[in-house]
């Protein structure tokens, strides 16, 4: 695993009632966690990754479930279906009305 410089074995842990191995990766910008489940059918339950190099070190944390392996995947099973009521944004400044951006959204705004 490129830049990766530390790893550790955590022990285990229970992740959604599945008991797991959980493993931390330290690299030069970025620390992350997986938490593995035990058993026959190994598949990730947990992963953790922490911003070293930003103030506060945030975390973006997923967590999976509903582990579903040896299915036929097909090419449309990715594509991206719009809902009928979508609309195209050709230009960010079409945003300013909606109401779902956080209040500290500015368009257009530079630092």
């Amino acid at each position: 695993m490129r830049d990766v410089v530390e790893v550790k074995d955590l022990g285990s842990g229970v992740i959604g009632g599945t008991e797991c191995d959980h493993l931390a990766f330290r690299a030069k910008e970025v620390d992350w966690q997986i938490w593995i489940a035990q058993g026959e059918h190994p598949h990730p339950c947990r992963y953790v990754i922490t911003s070293t190099q930003v103030d506060q070190g945030p975390q973006y944390n997923v967590q999976i479930s509903d582990w579903k392996s040896g299915t036929e995947l097909n090419a449309q099973d990715f594509s991206f279906k719009a809902p009928t009521d979508a609309k195209k944004v050709d230009d960010p400044k079409q945003l300013i009305d909606i109401d779902e951006l956080p209040a500290n959204f500015v368009v257009g705004d530079t630092k």
